[in-house]
């Protein structure tokens, strides 16, 4: 009897990073179900990733949307526990840090299912910080878990999680980003309907509560790309994330001159605009993760992150919303050799991951070998 997987997915990262699994599933004809929480309630953020991805509209839609962590957490236990009874699927995977990888591995740690975990092991060592407090519990709630790298294997042995649980599989965002790179470049038409060239202009995300909750921060955060633009004459592009965008109304802010602000992009629009952009500015883990697999030089607009790997292969910075750390950061990357390694596997993590689920696809014979 095929093992039957549940997927429980809810924002942006999640769908892109779980894509190569669920794709691998179809190729193999493996059985699974997907439950979309709703985290990103915006159709930009999420279904259209969908779309994007060509993959099926998921199984479940639960539309939860925003809400206080305990409210969106608590609407999705709920929901998820149901239709896991329903389902009675062997495997229930989540990914990554969000508040629906934390409902739907609550929920799985209840019932039959194993639980595992796709990006296990990750640490910022910030408890401030919500991602980091789900991340942690979920590893040590699943029953499967799945590092990137040796040094989020290590961490998890070292926080006494028994080493036959974990297997490291590589990070699926390097799968993600192989299997739709050519694609991006034959298809997406950013760079002329945003009348860029490639190499002259940066990228800026921003949407973390740290940052944009806070309207000193975000001001200096701003002020600091800005400062970076104008001394470069460079364009800034800044997708604004719905909840930065709510920020800047409440806190009636004006973002600089030298920075443009635009809609959000689908993932092979911004995928695109990532690989031919010369410096980017970012809040996110996989945006971190993404431009190293590029090769363009980031800066990270936060004083620490749970992807230190990019910090060790050169291709990531970090810096505080101070204006004149960001712009002697970012002069720094942009005249940086961006021919270092790639330190989030081979692109072959989903095939890694179903071979430890006990599931055979042609993928994991590939693998096996």
């Amino acid at each position: 009897m095929s093992t039957h997987i549940a997927f429980v997915l809810g924002t942006r990262p999640e769908i892109i990073k779980l894509a190569p699994v669920i794709r691998a599933c179809n190729e193999g004809d493996v059985p699974y179900t997907v439950i979309h929480t709703g985290q990103h309630y915006s159709e930009k953020l999420d279904s259209v990733f969908f779309t994007d991805l060509h993959l099926p509209k998921p199984d479940y839609n639960l539309g939860v949307g925003s809400g206080t962590h305990g409210e969106q957490t608590g609407m999705m236990l709920a929901e998820i526990e149901q239709i896991l009874f329903d389902e009675d699927p062997d495997i229930v995977l989540v990914q990554g840090d969000t508040n629906s990888a934390l409902a739907g591995g609550i929920a799985a740690m209840k019932l039959d299912a194993q639980l595992g975990h796709v990006e296990a092991g990750l640490r910022s060592f910030d408890r401030d910080m919500p991602e980091e407090l789900n991340r942690i519990l979920v590893d040590h709630g699943a029953d499967l878990l799945f590092p990137p790298t040796d040094d989020s294997a290590a961490r998890l042995r070292e926080e006494g999680i028994p080493a036959e649980r974990v297997c490291v599989t590589g990070n699926t965002v390097v799968d993600a980003v192989l299997q739709n790179r050519d694609i991006a470049a034959d298809q997406s038409t950013a760079l002329l309907d945003l009348d860029v060239t490639a190499g002259e202009f940066a990228l800026l995300t921003a949407h973390r509560p740290g940052n944009v909750d806070d309207p000193e921060r975000f001001a200096q955060l701003l002020e600091g790309v800005n400062r970076y633009a104008e001394l470069t004459n460079t364009t800034v592009l800044y997708p604004v994330h719905p909840r930065a965008e709510a920020k800047l109304e409440d806190f009636d802010m004006v973002v600089p001159e030298h920075i443009r602000c635009i809609e959000p992009l689908n993932f092979l629009d911004f995928l695109y605009l990532e690989d031919t952009a010369s410096l980017v500015f970012t809040d996110s883990g996989g945006v971190q993760e993404e431009t190293c697999i590029l090769q363009t030089p980031c800066v990270t607009l936060r004083e620490n992150t749970e992807r230190p790997e990019t910090l060790d292969v050169g291709s990531n910075v970090l810096t505080g919303p101070d204006p004149e750390s960001i712009v002697i950061n970012a002069f720094e990357m942009r005249t940086r050799d961006t021919d270092w390694d790639l330190p989030f596997g081979d692109g072959q993590a989903a095939a890694r991951i179903l071979q430890q689920c006990n599931v055979e696809t042609p993928l994991t014979s590939e693998v096996r070998t």
